[in-house]
């Protein structure tokens, strides 16, 4: 059974997130989906179709803070996610999980073992975002990271007076990803621009949020101090990063596995089955504690 649910943040925000329950109660670790920059939880639409893991776990999908029904216009940094993470998952009575990530969802779930470590049980990274290897208009982004923080804070202050866009559009990735499939090459080159598209993201979201966004993207990941079992799920092309950079930075991880596959960003609506594949086979095969 798939439901909408909430619970308050720790400074009192409501936060929204979406719950799938087995139709067998078991004890087993449940799963944490963390979707990317500018998206929101119909990021895993296909995984909970067509998981294996819907047999018998739990599976939590949040809207991100400032993301979706989670809207938010004050500050949201990675540090702010990992808490709601805590917070969703002690409303639900539930004391550790596997967190999966997409991008930025990814960076977060890095930032979440490192600081509650006996809470995550293993990580699976798909298409982590490493500063250090990031490519094309990302490299940019770095370089103008303070210009950023300036626009942020002019930002901020109009949303205090009260000026900001009083109605944002939805997103729906469900019915963007299977006009995806239905595309043929030309189209699809052409729809998978629209996945990276500023002009496309900044329709559903804050500004605040999404400046906020790309400037989170570039913090240092924390993996010398992540210690549980991890998979990294990449793809091969260097629209966005560089699958072998990305491997240098997070090879300290100390139990980790690597998979690339041939394909540019955007795994999880360009090669949902391939994914949802690896992610139920490594979860069911390792010794991830119940």
């Amino acid at each position: 059974m798939d439901e909408k649910r909430y619970f308050q943040g720790e400074d009192g925000v409501k936060l929204a997130y979406r719950r799938w329950t087995p139709v067998q109660s078991t004890r087993n670790t449940p799963v944490v989906l963390l979707h990317g920059a500018a998206s929101n939880a119909t990021r895993w639409w296909h995984f909970v179709k067509h998981s294996r893991l819907t047999n018998d776990r739990l599976l939590l999908r949040p809207d991100l803070r400032g993301h979706g029904e989670s809207l938010w216009r004050g500050p949201a940094r990675i540090d702010d996610w990992s808490q709601d993470i805590v917070g969703m998952l002690r409303h639900e009575q539930q004391t550790h999980a596997v967190v999966v990530g997409h991008c930025l969802g990814a960076n977060i779930a890095l930032n979440f073992a490192s600081r509650f470590p006996d809470m995550c049980a293993g990580l699976v990274l798909i298409e982590p975002m490493a500063r250090e290897a990031v490519t094309g208009i990302l490299v940019w982004l770095r370089r103008l990271l303070p210009a950023l923080h300036l626009a942020l804070g002019w930002i901020k202050l109009l949303n205090r007076l009260g000026i900001y866009r009083r109605r944002l559009g939805t997103l729906d990735l469900e019915l963007l990803d299977r006009r995806l499939h239905e595309a043929n090459t030309t189209q699809l080159k052409e729809m998978l621009a629209d996945y990276g598209s500023p002009w496309h993201d900044i329709k559903t979201m804050p500004t605040v949020q999404y400046l906020g966004n790309l400037i989170e993207l570039m913090q240092p990941l924390p993996v010398a101090a992540v210690h549980c079992p991890c998979l990294v799920i990449q793809s091969r092309g260097r629209s966005i990063a560089d699958a072998k950079c990305t491997q240098i930075v997070l090879a300290v991880l100390p139990q980790v596995e690597f998979v690339t596959i041939d394909s540019d960003h955007w795994l999880p609506a360009t090669h949902p089955d391939h994914l949802c594949e690896l992610i139920d086979t490594w979860v069911l095969e390792n010794p991830i504690p119940r």
